[in-house]
């Protein structure tokens, strides 16, 4: 049967329709683009604000539609949401749903409600995914690797624990593997991937970790830059920051959330470090790595956040002067800590109101730290085309680059001379081809 994907979310989602694709693929199944071309749909979901959850029942529904009408035979869930609403989802018209815990069991689950069984799946399954797993990339010359599933973190706004269950870490060899069959498809840029990203090896206990694997990625000689999120800021180990600093294929980029300014906000939160610590780290980062690139995301309006507290978030951003931030307004997650002890009691307006002050900041600080671009030469990897045609592609600080070409291709190494700056991204001129 023909089968269609849609995925809300994370990278982790991302890669874990690479899996669900791939796996189907072996099976017999045609993996389609276009829902109207598709006889099973799959939503990939997530649940991680309010509005995501929103956005794939919307989605649902018309799928329900569409189904009533004849036009598609099956509808599966999959990700966050199957977790966390199982047989609801089932009410609501869908007739299968997998955990994301369970994705190596897709072909089986599919193959039962084929059959016309309403099944819900919700097995903690993960360890069956592993290097021998098939894989449908959706990237010739970059490659998602997921080395750590779960949080133990429990901050009290995530739903992700009860989502995405405890830390479990791949084995390193395993991960390796899976390094090892990319670099000789012709990958040349990995992601390893975790919710908590800095705990992979933890729970293995035998000295893995994530310094440790970027050390031995990098040893493939295709492979030619190491990603790697999300960070924990006090998971961040100083050998980790040694290894980004002296390996030539470590991304000299982190994103560490900081999520507040605020010390008491950051006490709600349950975030295990206040805002002395997260500058310390820092500047630690930064005496290592003069030119690393940090980027964080921030939550406003988080319950009894005070004027104060607000303009020590506005305090930290300017001091840390981060080269991205991802920015949210508070909205409670039901089975959260949060939800169910604090008040959701910042007015809307007041959230959307500081979170556009802050936007303006960022992006003074953004259009500042870009102007140190202007007239240098950057090696970029092209990733693709923009909707307007132009290509573009990020430099191993993870900025993004656009600029114009006839002769190029996806996963190229290019030199471009920067030419013109916005808050956002950069856009130069091809100086040299430096080959596939």
């Amino acid at each position: 049967m023909r089968v269609f994907f849609k995925t809300y979310g994370c990278q982790m989602n991302l890669n874990d329709t690479e899996t669900m694709a791939g796996i189907l693929s072996q099976h017999g199944h045609e993996v389609v683009n276009l829902p109207e071309e598709a006889d099973i749909v799959i939503l990939n979901t997530c649940v991680v604000r309010q509005k995501s959850q929103e956005k794939y029942h919307s989605a649902l529904g018309q799928f329900v539609k569409l189904k009533k009408s004849g036009k598609i035979k099956l509808i599966g869930i999959a990700g966050c949401g199957s977790n966390l609403e199982g047989e609801e989802l089932i009410k609501s018209g869908a007739d299968f749903v997998i955990g994301s815990r369970s994705i190596g069991k897709i072909a089986e689950v599919l193959q039962k409600a084929a059959r016309g069984e309403k099944i819900v799946y919700l097995e903690d399954d993960i360890c069956t995914v592993d290097s021998k797993t098939p894989r449908m990339r959706f990237s010739k010359h970059h490659a998602w690797i997921t080395i750590i599933h779960g949080c133990n973190r429990f901050c009290t706004y995530c739903i992700v624990p009860y989502t995405r269950g405890r830390e479990k870490s791949r084995p390193l060899p395993d991960v390796l593997l899976e390094v090892e069959k990319l670099a000789k498809n012709g990958v040349k840029e990995i992601t390893f991937l975790g919710q908590n990203v800095d705990a992979y090896g933890k729970d293995l206990k035998d000295g893995t970790n994530l310094a440790s694997l970027i050390e031995q990625a990098g040893k493939f000689e295709q492979i030619k830059r190491i990603w790697f999120l999300t960070s924990y800021p006090t998971d961040i180990t100083d050998k980790l920051i040694e290894t980004v600093a002296e390996d030539p294929k470590a991304a000299k980029s982190f994103h560490i959330p900081v999520q507040s300014g605020s010390n008491r906000i950051l006490r709600l939160m349950n975030r295990r470090y206040d805002r002395d610590q997260f500058l310390q780290l820092v500047e630690k980062i930064r005496s290592k790595i003069p030119h690393a690139s940090i980027s964080s995301d921030i939550i406003v309006g988080f319950p009894t956040e005070t004027e104060y507290d607000y303009m020590q978030t506005m305090d930290l951003v300017r001091k840390a002067r981060f080269e991205r931030l991802n920015l949210a307004v508070y909205s409670p997650r039901q089975g959260t800590v949060a939800s169910k002890y604090f008040k959701d009691d910042v007015p809307r307006e007041e959230k959307v109101q500081r979170l556009n002050k802050l936007l303006e900041l960022q992006k003074q600080i953004n259009r500042e730290l870009n102007m140190q671009y202007l007239g240098k030469v950057v090696e970029i990897i092209v990733e693709g085309k923009t909707k307007e045609g132009l290509y573009y592609g990020r430099d191993i600080r993870n900025k993004v680059i656009i600029f114009s070409s006839q002769e190029v291709s996806e996963g190229e190494n290019v030199l471009l001379k920067i030419d013109k700056i916005t808050a956002g991204p950069l856009y130069g001129k091809l100086q040299k081809k430096c080959g596939l």
